[in-house]
């Protein structure tokens, strides 16, 4: 008999915490918050033995430091991921004080946290009494792992997944399992295919640079700032990039059993340039393309570039994640407005979203779950989750949806 229970994230995407006991040993997987406006934290769990963090995105790691603080557990998770873990963790702090928001936890607590953590690679085997837990990529971003739990029954809890090949990180593999907890981020949408999405971004960017204007791509420091300067790596196009995502191309580098091919990222961050002083910024307006965090126009370098191309027709933002209700990258998709300062704007340059998703698509977790053969499939992470059990279901499958704070059995 395993007992489990969600702390956060069953019915939502953000605050994943699950907690899971077995063979007598209580183990966690995730614990991450939900960057709101303010934030919101799941609650703090009760003792367990070990940790599993299935990548460094903060809705799956930035309450870990409560962990560390609370409770001498081993964390394990890959190189990769411990190695990013520190600047997103720092940021949650700096952002919490500009905002005015609760501060989760201090410096020191971070500090902590990085000596508790247990560093595994793909395919390692860690013992803890009678059950083994193996590692297996995720195809999410690079170091984002799924866990494959032997014990009295076994169980893949998946995290984020992405099946599909992206120039970045290899697809998910799926792994045989009796019990599969499954993320259902995008239950019940599918992705465009990536050949088609690529190719329309940059017929857009050739476009734009064209016209004389200069395109903006808001994205993520972590795994999106690689896959887009991959795809661009091979245009004739003068590219800046700036913000987190510099440092994290760097971190990545020194990993490269992670990356697809890092040979090529390696490349591409030698072709393009790179704002080191605040005096960077001016050139980077002078060139073509701009790749800068933040991904949801929440805060960082993107604001200024926005700022001064505002006005500017002929100049395009070329949004490549998904922008969560309540965001400024929401209010620009749905209305073109964006608050720059505290003042809502009315934003002149075009706007337009490509789905460069790093998560699987309805019909990919379908087949992804098939593949896995489970008896029973646990559904999570997702607000429409009944979309995807509904489909599972009619394939027989034994599917729960279980509620976050909810006792189950499996």
């Amino acid at each position: 008999m395993i007992n489990g229970k969600f702390l956060g994230g069953a019915e939502e995407v953000g605050s994943l915490a699950f907690l899971a006991e077995m063979n007598g040993i209580r183990l966690m997987f995730d614990y991450g918050l939900t960057p709101s406006k303010p934030p919101s934290y799941p609650p703090l769990p009760p003792p367990m033995d070990a940790v599993f963090v299935t990548h460094a995105h903060l809705d799956h790691s930035g309450m870990l430091p409560k962990i560390s603080s609370s409770y001498d557990a081993n964390i394990y998770m890959t190189e990769a991921t411990m190695a990013v873990l520190p600047l997103l963790l720092n940021d949650t702090i700096k952002v919490a004080t500009i905002e005015g928001f609760p501060i989760p936890y201090v410096k020191e607590e971070i500090e902590n946290l990085m000596e508790s953590i247990v560093p595994l690679k793909y395919g390692d085997r860690v013992e803890l009494g009678e059950i083994e837990v193996i590692p297996h990529s995720a195809g999410h971003i690079p170091g984002s792992a799924m866990y494959e739990v032997h014990g009295e029954r076994r169980i893949l809890f998946t995290g984020d997944i992405q099946t599909v090949n992206t120039h970045l990180v290899w697809g998910a593999k799926p792994v045989k399992t009796e019990i599969l907890a499954m993320e259902s981020t995008y239950a019940g949408r599918e992705h465009p295919p990536r050949e088609e999405v690529e190719k329309n971004f940059k017929a857009k960017v050739e476009e734009v640079v064209d016209r004389g204007g200069k395109v903006i791509v808001p994205a993520f420091a972590v795994g999106r700032t690689q896959e887009i300067m991959l795809i661009l790596e091979k245009m004739d196009l003068e590219i800046w990039i700036d913000g987190m995502g510099r440092f994290v191309n760097s971190i990545y580098l020194r990993y490269p059993m992670y990356l697809r091919s890092a040979k090529k990222l390696k490349r591409a961050r030698n072709k393009m340039n790179v704002v080191k002083k605040r005096r960077d910024r001016k050139k980077a307006l002078e060139g073509d393309v701009i790749i800068t965090t933040g991904g949801m126009l929440e805060g960082g370098p993107v604001l200024h570039y926005i700022n001064y191309l505002k006005n500017d027709p002929k100049s395009a933002i070329l949004l490549t994640g998904y922008q969560v209700e309540g965001t400024n990258g929401r209010l620009l998709m749905d209305e073109g407005i964006l608050d720059l300062y505290g003042i809502k704007e009315k934003i002149d340059a075009e706007i337009s979203f490509f789905d460069f998703s790093a998560h699987a698509g309805h019909s990919e977790l379908i087949e992804f779950a098939e593949k896995c053969d489970p008896e029973k499939i646990i559904l999570m992470h997702g607000d429409n989750r009944e979309a995807l059990a509904k489909d599972l279901r009619k394939r027989d499958f034994e599917v729960l949806t279980p509620k976050n704070g909810e006792d189950f059995v499996i």
